[in-house]
């Protein structure tokens, strides 16, 4: 098989801002896989659960550089050797998402069926998004509301939470993004923003504002404060930035309710099955999530959408320039198409020098 890759940035129609900091824009991977004269596609995306932590664009170009030529001598069919060499050479699990989607939308289209077709799902059984709110004031909190209300049926909001400006900074957007959408149930994310103490005070305000659950109260390598935690939030408690994949599942599952599961942290979508079926074990409920992704791995993750109790695949929705167009959103609902493979087509040139 031969790889090919290239790099595209992507612009957020509104930036977005978390405990971290602000993102406006973000370049992403595109790679390609091709064998047969078919072409698989994925994508990486560079992302960080700490602040200036993670590779950038460029690291992850030149990683991908190396590690090209030991997978270029398989075929798209032998997965699990591909794997193998991946995990020995310890590569980027966004770099392993990228060849990962890329193989699994080559072995769609070789029987020219999408992958949720293969894996016998139903789409009717997919809930819809959240769409994202970034910590703002109370008045910039009310315009993105209306700004999304504007432009996609909203079922179900997500609010960045863990202001530099403390918890009262956040009770405040909280109180206006109410005001301005009463009707619309809340989901809390506050990126590891929270101490223990305004993290149990924030769990017993917020259960009074119709939100249903709180994400990531606590920074990563704080995973200790989580016990007292779970015995004392009145609201159910999802982590994203401390898990990264089953093994971190099996470490975390005694004091949390459910998980964020995203592409790029797992690695792929056979790491992300592997996550489902251990979370359902553990009777954990799950959460889908992305970092600045384009429609391509939001899409391909929609295909496992019909195992998921909450999704939160909004980013492509706020891009200005998404080169990529596959799943449609219908009554809030992300869908993935009957094309083979992850169903992605391409939007626009890229114009950006391609790398063999």
């Amino acid at each position: 098989m031969h790889l090919t890759f290239e790099s595209f940035t992507v612009n957020k129609r509104f930036p977005l801002t978390i405990s971290r900091g602000t993102y406006s824009e973000n370049t992403n991977i595109w790679l390609r896989i091709e064998s047969e004269g078919i072409e698989g596609w994925g994508e990486a995306t560079p992302f960080s659960v700490v602040s200036g932590g993670g590779k950038n664009n460029d690291q992850l170009q030149q990683e991908l550089q190396s590690i090209i030529p030991l997978i270029e001598i398989f075929e798209p069919l032998q997965s699990q050797e591909i794997e193998t060499v991946l995990k020995k050479n310890k590569v980027t699990s966004s770099l392993r998402t990228a060849i990962d989607l890329a193989l699994h939308d080559w072995l769609g289209k070789k029987v020219n069926l999408p992958l949720w077709k293969i894996w016998g799902l139903n789409r009717d059984r997919i809930v819809p998004t959240t769409v994202t709110i970034g910590i703002s004031s109370p008045e910039k909190a009310r315009e993105r509301v209306r700004n999304w209300l504007n432009f996609v049926d909203v079922k179900l909001l997500k609010i960045k939470l863990g202001s530099p400006e403390g918890i009262e900074a956040d009770k405040s957007m909280i109180l206006a993004i109410r005001e301005e959408s009463p009707h619309l149930p809340l989901t809390v994310d506050a990126n590891g923003g929270w101490n223990l103490k305004d993290a149990i005070s924030m769990s017993d305000w917020l259960a009074t504002q119709n939100v249903k659950y709180i994400e990531q109260p606590f920074a990563v390598g704080d995973e200790g404060n989580l016990p007292q935690f779970y015995q004392r939030s009145p609201l159910p408690i999802f982590i994203d930035e401390s898990c990264f994949n089953s093994q971190d599942i099996l470490k975390l599952y005694p004091c949390i309710h459910g998980i964020n599961i995203k592409l790029m942290k797992a690695g792929g979508l056979k790491e992300v099955m592997s996550m489902i079926a251990l979370a359902k074990a553990c009777k954990l409920q799950i959460m889908y999530g992305c970092y600045s992704d384009s429609s391509l791995a939001n899409t391909a993750l929609s295909h496992l959408a019909p195992y998921a109790d909450y999704l939160d695949l909004d980013s492509h929705l706020n891009l200005i320039d998404d080169p990529f167009e596959g799943a449609t959103l219908e009554a809030g609902r992300l869908l993935p198409n009957n094309l083979p493979g992850l169903g992605v087509k391409l939007r626009r040139l890229l114009n950006k020098k391609k790398v063999e």
